[in-house]
Parts: structure tokens; sequence; C-alpha cells
């Protein structure tokens, strides 16, 4: 059981339960992390057909997508014409 010791100016204080947490500050570890694993050429390839993939699916959507977006000129011109000729 924990029990509260007295601060060194001799007046009792609060007990802290979670005096461990203070001590993990000051905690430096002596074993290193093992290094990463370099990426094997099958795994760049992937990641860079991965990628060109999405970029050109992008592209193709906006490729294929630009007509609907943009307005007909020749449904426009057709407008304009009969308007101007009074029909």
């Amino acid at each position: 059981m924990f029990l509260p010791q007295p601060p060194p100016g001799g007046a009792p204080s609060e007990p802290v339960p979670f005096a461990f947490l203070a001590e993990a500050d000051r905690f430096r570890s002596n074993v290193a992390p093992p290094p990463r694993e370099r990426a094997t050429a099958g795994q760049i390839a992937g990641r860079w057909l991965l990628g060109l993939t999405i970029v050109s699916a992008l592209v193709g959507s906006l490729v294929l997508g630009m007509p609907a977006l943009s307005a007909d000129q020749a449904t426009q011109q057709t407008q304009q014409s009969q308007a101007s000729d009074g029909r």
C-alpha cells in the first residue's frame, strides 16, 4: 500500500498515488528500436503503380467529365439564331 511521505520541509502534503508518472519522464531506455526494413523492388514498383493508377483515374474522370460540364455551343448558337430570325 502507498504511504505518503512528508515533504523535505516537514509539513505533510497531499498524497500522490501516481508518483510513477513523474518518474516516467526521467526514464530512458538503453534499448534501441530495430532499424526499419527497406522496401523491396516489388513493393516500390507496386506503390508507383498504385499512385499512377490513382492519378490516371483522376485525369480520366476530368477528360470524360469536362464535355458534360461545358455548355453545348452548338445548341446555344442554334437557339440564338432561331431567336434572331423571329421564329
